[in-house]
């Protein structure tokens, strides 16, 4: 399996003036303009480190996943949440060919954790021998700053300033209080889980 983001976050999606009024309020810190790219460095950062760690998108964008096989007949749970939409499905042949998959042969399986595509027939279509599967979906809780969970952007900011002030723990490699933040957002690992 393999997942690559299509589309990323442009620079002005990324709220670089209020992690700057931030660490003014935290660290005295001047505002002048010249450290906005290192400040959106930052945000990049935790944004990354916050994403890897609950297993969500925070802004919204385009993945496309590849397999060599379904992890079940009847539904493939996704790697990321929250997807809102699967935008399309193809099998490629070990030779390249690619066929797109009808649409009305399978459905987004909704999840806050592990959202799914689900068959809509009793199973999902499979590659021919040696070929492939590419998912290609959109995740994210939001096109801008203002839609992300207010517990997580909070988190963000938190760990920006680390970032920024090169403050991270040695042994956890992330504050408690950004830990605190993103429990709840953190999916259930239960036996069985990924069927």
């Amino acid at each position: 399996m393999m997942m690559v983001e299509l589309t990323s976050v442009p620079g002005a999606a990324l709220p670089v003036s209020e992690l700057a009024e931030h660490l003014r309020l935290a660290r005295g810190f001047s505002d002048d303009g010249s450290q906005d790219a290192q400040l959106e460095s930052c945000l990049r950062a935790a944004l990354s480190g916050i994403e890897a760690r609950i297993g969500k998108a925070l802004y919204e964008r385009r993945f496309v996943l590849t397999l060599m096989a379904w992890n079940g007949p009847a539904v493939h749970a996704l790697p990321l949440a929250p997807v809102s939409r699967i935008v399309s499905v193809k099998l490629i042949t070990r030779a390249g060919a690619e066929t797109l998959v009808d649409p009305a042969r399978y459905q987004l399986r909704v999840d806050g954790h592990r959202p799914g595509l689900a068959a809509t027939g009793s199973t999902l279509p499979a590659p021919g021998m040696g070929g492939t599967i590419e998912v290609e979906f959109t995740a994210g809780y939001a096109p801008d700053w203002s839609g992300i969970p207010a517990d997580l952007r909070q988190a963000a900011m938190i760990l920006a300033g680390e970032f920024w002030g090169q403050n991270l723990d040695a042994e956890t490699g992330i504050p408690f209080a950004v830990s605190v933040l993103l429990e709840p957002h953190r999916p259930v690992r239960l036996r069985g889980a990924g069927q």
